[in-house]
């Protein structure tokens, strides 16, 4: 990890993306005199899942992924979180050990915030109490939604979402492609099935020319289809 110089909390619009918006600006003017910027390349792990977290991170640009190992060796990708979410707030929030591991998928700038600015913050300010609840409850929904999704569609529905959720996050690159490039067995991991049944599921994808792939690029070529699978039409 490399720091670098980043600008200022009470400036920065990344905070407009998370809990962090509802700080005073007193309470911003601290973290950024305590805070540390840092960049980390691509595969690097910012915590790992039992680490003990002193603290949250802050993404400000790039990609991690965050995942659970179960107990059979199996990684399983729970989320994608991108610029402007922070990393570890639950941990940090309940004084347990990370329940997941997060790795950069690609090169990322994080600002590190040390866990007693949080706690102060949420002790003397209820507004960010109240956006950290919100934040919080939002992701009990979103893992409400991958258990039924898990239980009720088959892997080809997983795998076609899982392609419509990345492109609509992420949008596409000047060629077309998804603009994030996720290796096979990272989408194996999100949609919840072995690497070999992914590999089948996007092959039999690209001979209906629903997609079209240039190495591990992917661009979706007819989202109605995929959409019309999603939905069980």
């Amino acid at each position: 990890m490399h720091e670098l110089n980043e600008s200022r909390c009470e400036n920065c619009i990344v905070r407009q993306f998370n809990s962090l918006k509802a700080l005073s600006k007193e309470e911003l003017k601290r973290i950024s005199d305590s805070k540390t910027s840092k960049f980390i390349k691509k595969g690097e792990a910012l915590f790992s899942e039992g680490e003990k977290l002193n603290g949250v991170f802050c993404v400000r640009s790039g990609v991690s992924k965050l995942s659970k190992l179960s107990d059979n060796g199996k990684d399983t990708i729970v989320k994608i979180a991108t610029k402007g979410q922070v990393l570890g707030e639950r941990s940090v929030i309940a004084e347990e050990v990370a329940n997941l591991s997060a790795v950069a998928l690609n090169d990322m700038e994080v600002c590190y915030i040390p866990k007693t600015q949080i706690t102060d913050s949420i002790n003397n300010n209820p507004h960010f109490t109240k956006a950290i609840l919100v934040h919080m409850a939002n992701d009990l929904k979103y893992a409400d939604n991958v258990i039924v999704n898990m239980a009720q569609k088959t892997v080809r529905q997983r795998v076609a979402e899982t392609l419509m959720y990345l492109d609509k996050n992420f949008g596409s690159d000047d060629d077309g492609f998804i603009a994030i490039i996720l290796s096979r067995e990272d989408i194996a991991n999100i949609v919840g099935t072995a690497k070999e049944a992914c590999i089948r599921t996007l092959a039999q994808f690209k001979k209906y020319n629903w997609i079209t792939t240039e190495g591990k690029r992917i661009s979706l070529t007819d989202k109605k289809a995929l959409y019309k699978l999603v939905e069980g039409l």
